[in-house]
């Protein structure tokens, strides 16, 4: 029997997200260098270094509002996310060498696939408002 199933992280994933409230976005962000030295520092999260970053300033934008066009689902299945990367007592302590951060990844790793489409559709906005911004230069 594995340790942490895609089950156990899809119940981890809806519990945290339907804690996730608009205000909870905020103290998240000023979170974010905290989560990203976690991840980096990780093995089993490393891979997902970029992604977290992504998810971030997904975030930020729609905090900010300067980015709206994705369901609220998201934005809380993505805090929700980040949330449970951040606490060290979740399901797997992450303090047990070598398997502490099998329930994260797994977490990180549905919800990227829960999300991916609003995540694409968002990279390919931050492209375009960042070559508007290049061409005014």
């Amino acid at each position: 029997m594995p340790v942490f199933s895609q089950k156990n992280a899809e119940n981890q994933l809806n519990a945290e997200a339907d804690k996730v409230r608009r205000e909870d976005l905020e103290s998240l962000l000023a979170r974010q260098r905290t989560i990203e030295d976690k991840v980096k520092g990780s093995g089993k999260l490393n891979r997902f270094r970029e992604d977290v970053k992504l998810m971030f300033a997904m975030i930020r934008d729609y905090w900010n509002g300067s980015y709206r066009d994705v369901p609220w689902k998201t934005i809380a299945a993505i805090a929700g996310t980040l949330l449970y990367v951040l606490n060290p007592l979740d399901v797997i302590p992450d303090l047990l060498i070598g398997i502490g951060f099998l329930d994260d990844a797994g977490v990180v790793a549905l919800c990227l696939k829960l999300v991916e489409s609003d995540l694409y559709r968002y990279a390919a906005w931050k492209e375009q408002q960042e070559d508007q911004i290049s061409a005014r230069t």
